[in-house]
């Protein structure tokens, strides 16, 4: 497993019973994980003191129970990056911290690449990745559907210094503007993608990541450049094993490119225990050169 350790202002200090216990930057939050079948003893003080606990609803979503007032949004810090934190209905914070292990990835692969590297981020959310390959010197197109999401990645950008970066700010639907990138001709070096599980379309139709995740890189194959340095994709999809996704990365990409693919999943490190939390699944080709 690839672990996200290095992390000074995030912590997961205990897991037990479907809950985690964190500090975002000082702030305590219990927040709801599938992944947490175990039902250790919550030795922990801040397990009853922590001062956010969001509560699964039996009836599905679920809410915060906050115990001192908190500030609207709170900022944290990775190495020279800035995010703006705050807590969501939807039990998120704005952040997924075990991404970090893929920025610094794609960091070392841009500042190592020896040329430019213009980089298309997809279902892009609040920006780490974005982030974290401008940072590194990458010129990034940044798509999310969601409007609020682009804008909240973009005051992470102002936080982080990053505001005068060549960093363009799309809100569409990612399909539509990757169809859109290759009827113009526009090519990029490497592609990150984290969609969703599930959604739902502007008509009403379903998509579920396992059934259209083949289509969707077979699409971005169309606008990759004609040396591209890697492409990502990371999934919290219970059913889509990272094995899967680097096959199918394996067959899209390589017998075009060459390269080779890993795949693995990606974790945090928890306190309490010296042990990892596994968060999510990446797959990740590189090209080889």
């Amino acid at each position: 497993m690839r672990t996200a350790k290095n992390w000074k202002d995030y912590i997961i200090l205990d897991t037990s019973d479907g809950e985690k216990l964190e500090t975002w930057g000082g702030v305590s939050l219990v927040r709801p994980d599938p992944q947490i079948i175990w039902k250790t003893h919550k030795k922990h003080p801040l397990w009853k003191g922590a001062d956010g606990h969001y509560h699964r609803s039996a009836s599905g979503g679920g809410k915060w129970e906050f115990r001192k007032k908190l500030p609207e949004s709170w900022n944290i810090s990775y190495g020279n990056l800035t995010f703006n934190i705050r807590p969501t209905g939807f039990k998120h914070t704005g952040l997924f911290p075990e991404q970090a292990v893929n920025w610094d990835f794609m960091a070392d692969k841009i500042r190592n690449a020896g040329r430019e590297i213009s980089v298309l981020n997809l279902f892009a959310y609040t920006g780490g990745a974005t982030l974290a390959c401008a940072e590194a010197g990458a010129s990034v197109c940044h798509v999310d559907a969601s409007k609020g999401m682009v804008q909240w990645a973009r005051d992470n950008a102002g936080a982080s210094g990053l505001s005068d970066r060549p960093i363009r700010w799309i809100v569409d639907d990612c399909e539509k503007f990757i169809a859109r990138e290759i009827r113009r001709g526009r090519k990029y070096d490497a592609v990150i993608m984290d969609p969703p599980s599930y959604g739902r379309g502007p008509g009403g139709e379903v998509w579920k990541l396992e059934n259209c995740v083949f289509d969707l890189v077979k699409l971005c194959e169309g606008v990759l450049s004609d040396n591209p340095l890697f492409f990502l994709i990371n999934s919290y999809t219970t059913g889509l094993s990272p094995s899967v996704m680097g096959y199918i990365l394996g067959t899209v990409l390589t017998d075009k490119f060459g390269g080779e693919v890993s795949f693995d999943e990606i974790g945090l490190p928890v306190q309490s225990t010296g042990m990892t939390l596994p968060c999510g699944s990446t797959a990740i080709w590189e090209g080889s050169k």
